[in-house]
């Protein structure tokens, strides 16, 4: 699909980033304000963590659900309703009256997550020079990493000076802002005539989707259980006050900046070794984090080093839009139920590891175990990646 004549790359890239910036500061914000609605709703800090994973299954769940429902429609239809879901989850969310509620609302807020970051991404490459698609991807990401930088300090200030509630309310209106600068600024674009439900699922049958998506539920993991858990480490172990925190996440979300623009210049020119070197790092610096969280100055460089792991998400997403062929929708959107795959078992590992009294330092040496499994399944994919190019060289020109 060609974007129209009046299509402002630029605007539209802007308008995408802003989605992300409200997912990425409800998705990080909850992690940072557990303490407080754990507090509030009567539960202890592992058992809120399954707020975390709440939303995060409803990312799993819904990602291909929409993909596959919504291959017919125009995408700004598609992202415009998907954020105004949005809105409307985190709104219900900052009403929770029990941590019952609190559970159904993160899921249902996690919904359009996937598809939009998968349609969003799709859009984004669509009105760039093929050169520069995870770069194009990358700056839809950026708004996810600014939103560590500014969203979720702000958020984290908010609910520790006027309630955790109102960091939810901060977000709804953010998505509201999103889908009407989507619904101005995207292309008006026709739906493909040749999409349909089938064509999407064929994705499904392609193994070298499953490896990719199967490096992002695992590999991204680690960076994930040390996130939901930072908080609650600062206070216990670091004893850094209260104040001391939305300075620590603002350095985690410069590190995922940082992360995401270079690991996007290197996915264009080599894309797999990127992927590969950036889970190697994320293992390196995750068990530095153990040694570091006694002391507030060492812990501020090694969170930054964590944040930068978060440069693997859009090499994923252009691995995806290399492999699926035909089903670039779903793929795309898998790559975030993926992700939040990760943001699922991160947390609930690390979790069982702080409830069976290894210490809130011993997220980080779960991390490592995750980060090298998603390596592991890295050199599968190479592997297979490298016999798929000599199947190829070996088949004789027409």
């Amino acid at each position: 699909m060609t974007p129209s004549k009046t299509t402002h790359p630029g605007l539209v890239l802007a308008a995408l980033a802003l989605g992300g910036f409200a997912i990425g500061t409800t998705e990080f914000a909850s992690m940072s304000l557990l303490p407080y609605f754990a507090k509030d709703l009567g539960v202890d800090a592992p058992t809120a963590g399954h707020a975390i994973s709440a939303y995060a299954l409803g990312v799993v769940v819904g990602a291909p659900i929409i993909a596959v429902a919504a291959a017919r429609l125009p995408r700004r239809v598609i992202l415009t309703v998907l954020m105004a879901v949005f809105a409307l989850g985190n709104l219900l969310s900052a009403l929770a009256p029990t941590f019952g509620w609190m559970l159904a609302f993160r899921f249902f807020s996690g919904l359009p997550h996937g598809a939009y970051f998968g349609v969003a991404a799709l859009v984004a490459a669509s009105v760039s020079p093929p050169d520069k698609r995870a770069r194009s991807v990358a700056m839809v990401m950026i708004g996810l990493t600014i939103a560590t930088i500014l969203g979720v300090p702000m958020a984290n200030i908010v609910g520790q000076w006027i309630g955790w509630r109102w960091g939810f309310v901060i977000v709804a209106i953010l998505a509201a802002l999103t889908a009407l600068s989507v619904w101005l600024q995207a292309p008006r674009v026709p739906a493909d005539a040749h999409a349909s439900p089938m064509r999407e699922l064929s994705a499904l049958a392609k193994g070298r989707v499953w490896l990719t998506l199967a490096i992002g539920a695992i590999g991204f993991g680690g960076l994930f259980c040390v996130y939901t858990y930072l908080a609650d480490t600062l206070l216990a172990v670091t004893h850094a006050p209260p104040a001391a925190l939305p300075v620590v996440l603002a350095v985690f979300g410069a590190g995922m900046t940082v992360g995401t623009l270079a690991c996007a210049w290197a996915a264009d020119r080599a894309l797999m070794p990127a992927i590969g070197g950036i889970l190697l790092w994320s293992a390196g610096a995750l068990a530095l984090y153990p040694l570091a969280v006694g002391d507030l100055r060492t812990l501020l460089p090694v969170v930054f080093l964590i944040g930068c792991g978060g440069g693997l998400g859009s090499a994923l997403q252009t691995r995806l839009m290399d492999v699926a062929g035909d089903a670039q929708t779903l793929a795309a959107a898998l790559n975030h139920s993926a992700f939040n795959t990760a943001n699922a078992l991160g947390p609930w590992l690390g979790g069982l590891a702080i409830a069976a009294g290894y210490g809130w330092a011993s997220t980080g040496w779960v991390g490592v175990a995750l980060a090298l499994g998603g390596f592991a399944i890295w050199v599968a994919a190479a592997l297979d990646a490298r016999r798929q190019s000599r199947r190829l060289a070996l088949v004789p020109a027409e």
